[in-house]
């Protein structure tokens, strides 16, 4: 726990690439997530050969999921849960793409018409990529009664503004999200911030239109939006930095380490093995190939697993 009233820590500052930062302000009833991805993000955007603009908008989920994701590590020990982020289209350049977050591991995918994407020109924007589509989150937290989603459309000029979307129709809860991705030859750099207020309690509280205008979230919310694209990624200057350089003059600002991120495909043949033993033989045998095998194509790491049956 570090006051950030004070300088940060160099020792501290120095662990949080591909590691999640959380902090919160008690007195606004505040909290805030940073990340920044590098050797993580590189890991996950190699399993394809995906052109610039995907990359990009790739990068950009992977943010969100690291973000949203570490909000589910709050108090559920080593237990931990899953928090899956699904973009899904109606005859979008981008058919699908996911992600999800489970205790520090992160995965990604993106399915795409790359000749419609090649008409779009250098630098599409997120509702020519996107076209009509929602966006889906879902949680999956043994330890706060089980599995719920939330659905709303995929609106906005960005992900991070579909989240926003999401906080604010299926929690109630405002939430501001920046996102900044930088990419520099063969590596793709990318950070984030998001911001929430919490209510005290959940009994009584006050209804969403009237918090969206609380002194207190406007505060944390104007502080926060203060920070550029470039602050973001300039890795010389941490992220519990950034948190100083934001929020220094209030009273008391609590900062702690959260998870260390990794690429966390979870496939294996025994995995695979265990998920086909649930099926019928009849099943089975139809996918079976010539040689009796059944072929699984993971398209999270892009590889082939044969399962002898």
């Amino acid at each position: 726990m570090t006051d950030t009233a004070k300088q940060p820590d160099t020792a501290l500052s120095e662990t949080f690439t591909d590691r999640l930062l959380g902090a919160s302000i008690p007195a606004r009833d505040a909290r805030l997530r940073l990340v920044r991805l590098d050797e993580t993000l590189a890991e996950i955007l190699a399993a394809h050969d995906y052109p610039p603009a995907i990359r990009h908008v790739l990068a950009e989920a992977l943010v969100i999921a690291a973000l949203v994701g570490g909000l589910v590590d709050e108090g559920e020990g080593a237990a931990g849960g899953q928090m899956t982020m699904q973009a899904q289209t109606k005859a979008g350049v981008i058919k699908l793409l996911v992600c999800d977050y489970r205790q520090g591991e992160l995965r990604g995918y993106a399915d795409f018409d790359a000749d419609a994407l090649s008409a779009l020109g250098a630098n599409p924007s997120l509702p020519a990529l996107f076209g009509e589509g929602f966006l889906a989150i879902t949680f999956d937290v043994p330890e706060r009664g089980g599995r719920y989603q939330g659905i709303v459309p995929l609106e906005g000029n960005s992900l991070a503004e579909a989240c926003e979307l999401y906080f604010e129709q299926s929690e109630q809860v405002p939430t501001m999200v920046r996102i900044a991705v930088r990419a520099e030859g063969k590596r793709t750099l990318a950070a984030g911030l998001l911001a929430q207020h919490l209510p005290d309690g959940e009994v009584g509280r006050e209804r969403l239109h009237v918090r969206l205008t609380h002194p207190e979230w406007e505060h944390v919310q104007v502080m926060a939006s203060s920070i550029r694209h470039e602050e973001l990624l300039e890795e010389e200057v941490s992220l519990d930095a950034l948190v100083w350089r934001l929020f220094h003059e209030e009273d008391e600002v609590r900062v702690f380490p959260g998870a260390t991120l990794s690429r966390g495909c979870r496939c294996s043949v025994e995995h695979y093995e265990s998920v086909l033993g649930r099926f019928p033989e009849a099943e089975k045998a139809e996918m079976r190939d010539e040689n009796g095998d059944i072929l699984v194509d993971c398209a999270f790491c892009s590889k082939i697993f044969t399962i002898a049956t």
